[in-house]
């Protein structure tokens, strides 16, 4: 594979190969040489709106993508798509009730 000759991990390499076919199914199975920006927005936008991503999982799936089509294709994408951005969800903080301190304590 041309990925593990550029010394990519193998876990790197799964999780690309697992995005490209994710976006390739979400196309309809169309060859990506025959998309290009208006797609992998398209696909992005998905991912967050309906999928709810997180914006680390995004940002993987972007690069593999980016990936995709610079290495393997040899079609640059334009390097300032404008999608929809995962925003972090904001994490609520654990609180103890006094009874759950009281029997913590004792």
């Amino acid at each position: 594979m041309f990925m593990l000759t550029k010394q990519y991990s193998l876990r790197t390499v799964d999780t690309y190969l697992k995005w490209i076919s994710s976006y390739i199914n979400f196309h309809g199975k169309r060859h990506p040489a025959s998309m290009c920006n208006n797609e992998v927005v398209e696909y992005l936008d998905y991912l967050v709106l309906k999928c709810n991503v997180s914006p680390k999982t995004q940002a993987t799936a972007l690069n593999a993508l980016f990936f995709l089509y610079k290495q393997i294709i040899k079609q640059d994408l334009c390097p300032n798509l404008t999608l929809v951005r995962s925003k972090r969800q904001s994490k609520l903080p654990i609180v103890m009730t006094p009874e759950e301190v009281k029997r913590l304590m004792s």
